[in-house]
């Protein structure tokens, strides 16, 4: 059968535009589908624009530093309005560079809602394509538990867009995104509360790194109330929220930001014509190679429910273009030893097993920690510490794991997932001469076991 599209692809985010951008380089017919914007949720109301946000509230930390060496400024002042227009601006640049690449790549850009009709059919504002592969990469959404007054909250989807920088905010979640949101209001100067109805944030982060995050941030000055958790929230005459909390306090803020999970999106996707499953959590049920139980459509990135980061899913749109396509060149994703980072303030950076995993997994563990006051901190006031971390297997002499809390985590800690990748010793790590002065050069001078 003679179809209209190799393949076609619904959703234009980052995993479904390395897909069919090298499936077109490899001479595939291929269609993108999307109804929003073109990045994804990275580009447009993740990754990208809150990192522009982070930067902008550390300015804060910098001015701080500054009279330690030397400088004297006048008292600065914050503009919510520019911050936003500036960034607005990069994001609109980037949807721009995003076009470029499919339309250069010879993909047909379909701006509009796809909606499956059949295992090989996709309907697009009424007009219908046959594929021989269909693509779905629709990414996640964020969600808000269901309580009296949650369409009183906002999501990461509405924060980037508030027209004035709220005085008072609470922040609800445990999670990367809540932490980093919290961050980035107190930094512009809002005084921020952390909800979190567990005992401790980033459950499935080493242990260390999040006492010791919970330790920085206090110092700050942020107020973080774990096992706490909001019934109900109400608007006040004055057009304040009330949050009420399940044990019968009561907060007021002038923003709610829920940051408590994502949900595959899903929403008239047209599942049902396809014979495509989901697993228990709502997830589309892929097996190794991304094939959904309908063997004509594949799946990726976040609506699967794997790893969810940009990165991983632009290596899985890469193995499905490389499988489909290029099959002399395919390399399965591997999925051990991800870097990741959270840039919350100071930011985290982690590649590998935590101390917990570590032991759990049967390995006998020896753990490097170092904790320090930054060089950059010394002729300043300011007490904010450093976390270093390696995870050891005690036999082997394997690094199992690389943790840290501190200035630049993110950047250090991608060198040193590649030395993970490569199956480094602790022997190498300690015959690696150190850049000096640095904080990262603490990794390789590390000698003494913690525990």
């Amino acid at each position: 059968m003679a179809y209209d599209f190799d393949l076609f692809v619904i959703g234009a985010g980052s995993g479904g535009v390395r897909a069919a951008r090298f499936a077109a380089g490899f001479g595939a017919k291929v269609a993108v589908a999307e109804s929003r914007y073109l990045g994804g949720t990275c580009v447009n109301v993740g990754c990208v624009p809150k990192k522009l946000l982070v930067y902008g509230a550390h300015v804060a930390d910098e001015l701080e530093q500054a009279a330690g060496f030397g400088w004297t400024l006048e008292e600065g002042h914050f503009d919510w309005g520019t911050l936003i227009a500036n960034k607005n601006r990069e994001i609109e640049r980037l949807n721009g560079i995003y076009r470029n690449l499919l339309v250069n790549s010879g993909v047909t850009l379909l701006q509009g809602h796809a909606r499956m009709t059949g295992a090989n059919e996709v309907e697009v504002d009424g007009q219908r394509y046959s594929a021989e592969h269909i693509l779905i990469a629709t990414g996640g959404w964020p969600q808000v538990p269901d309580i009296p007054g949650k369409e009183l909250a906002v999501t990461s989807n509405e924060a980037f867009y508030l027209k004035d920088l709220p005085r008072r905010v609470l922040v609800v979640g445990g999670g990367y995104i809540a932490v980093e949101f919290a961050g980035i209001f107190q930094g512009l100067g809002a005084a921020t509360t952390l909800l979190y109805r567990g005992d401790l944030f980033l459950r499935g982060f080493d242990g260390s790194v999040r006492t010791h995050l919970k330790e920085e941030l206090e110092k700050r000055g942020l107020d973080l109330q774990f096992n706490a958790d909001i019934q109900r929230i109400d608007k006040l005459e004055d057009g304040s929220l009330k949050a009420t909390l399940k044990d019968g306090r009561e907060l007021v803020a002038d923003c709610v930001f829920y940051a408590t999970g994502r949900r595959p999106m899903l929403d008239n996707l047209g599942l049902e014509n396809t014979g495509v499953e989901l697993d228990a959590r709502g997830y589309i049920r892929v097996d190794e190679q991304y094939q959904t139980t309908a063997p004509s459509i594949l799946a990726i990135g976040d609506v699967i429910g794997r790893v969810q980061l940009t990165p991983v899913a632009l290596a899985e749109g890469m193995a499905v273009a490389r499988r489909l396509f290029k099959p002399e060149q395919y390399r399965p994703v591997d999925y051990q030893n991800i870097p990741t980072a959270v840039f919350s303030q100071p930011p985290i950076g982690t590649v590998g097993l935590t101390e917990e995993q570590a032991l759990e997994g049967g390995h006998k563990v020896q753990v490097f920690e170092s904790r320090f006051r930054a060089m950059k901190l010394t002729l300043t006031d300011i007490q904010e510490k450093t976390l270093m971390k390696l995870v050891v297997d005690a036999e082997t002499d394997k690094v199992l794991g690389c943790h840290m809390v501190g200035p630049d985590a993110g950047e250090i800690i991608q060198g040193l997932g590649i030395a993970l990748k490569a199956g480094a010793t602790k022997q190498q790590f300690d015959e690696t001469i150190g850049v000096h002065p640095t904080a990262a050069e603490e990794f390789v001078t590390m000698r003494t076991v913690t525990r």
